[in-house]
């Protein structure tokens, strides 16, 4: 049997069910976004930082700031360092006329290639048809880090802009790729993270 109760309480509220979605509502309209006016309030207030971003590990990691190495007790690449900052350039900026050329063993691929000091070691090992591991190209992450196994990778390799490795780790012999360019004959393992 058939309950016309039921059919009828279907009927009202399919009817109105209709009747609210063809109404036009209140004239209600959102108010206006303040949302990047109160991002820029916000950066206003703070101070700037010597951080490097993004992914800091300088913030309540300890990591030494950019540049923080430079200038300390004489080692070779300290000098070096120093003077190319004096001269306003960076490794990649070696005229063609000084550039030198190091052998340098990469453990995983098993092999050695001769390596200019005016490319970092990540572009060269990609030219050399490798497929190194990397992310941001600017020394800001540890994508592209790299052990080097012959010693402290000051000693084998200038960083222009490392922002990412403290003195512990560059002495354990890590380098980021990226922004490493070589200054002597070493051996490396890709892929490796402090």
């Amino acid at each position: 049997m058939v309950d016309l109760l039921g059919i009828g309480l279907g009927a009202a509220l399919t009817l109105f069910a209709v009747a609210l979605h063809y109404s036009k509502g209140t004239g209600w309209t959102p108010t206006q976004d303040i949302s990047q006016e109160i991002l820029e309030q916000r950066a206003a207030t703070v101070a700037e930082t010597d951080f490097p971003e993004p992914m800091n590990r300088s913030i309540g990691g300890g990591a030494v700031a950019a540049g923080a190495v430079a200038g300390g007790e004489g080692g070779e690449l300290e000098e070096g360092g120093a003077e190319e900052e004096a001269a306003g350039g960076s490794p990649a900026d070696i005229p063609e006329d000084e550039i030198e050329y190091y052998e340098v063993e990469f453990v995983k691929e098993g092999e050695t290639i001769e390596l200019a000091n005016n490319q970092t070691i990540l572009e060269q090992g990609e030219e050399h048809g490798w497929d190194l591991p990397y992310a941001c190209r600017q020394g800001q992450c540890v994508s592209c880090a790299g052990r080097i196994t012959d010693g402290p990778a000051e000693d084998y390799v200038v960083h222009d802009n490392q922002q990412m490795l403290d003195e512990g780790e560059l002495d354990d012999g890590y380098t980021l790729t990226c922004v490493a360019y070589p200054r002597a004959s070493f051996s490396i393992e890709t892929g490796e993270a402090p």
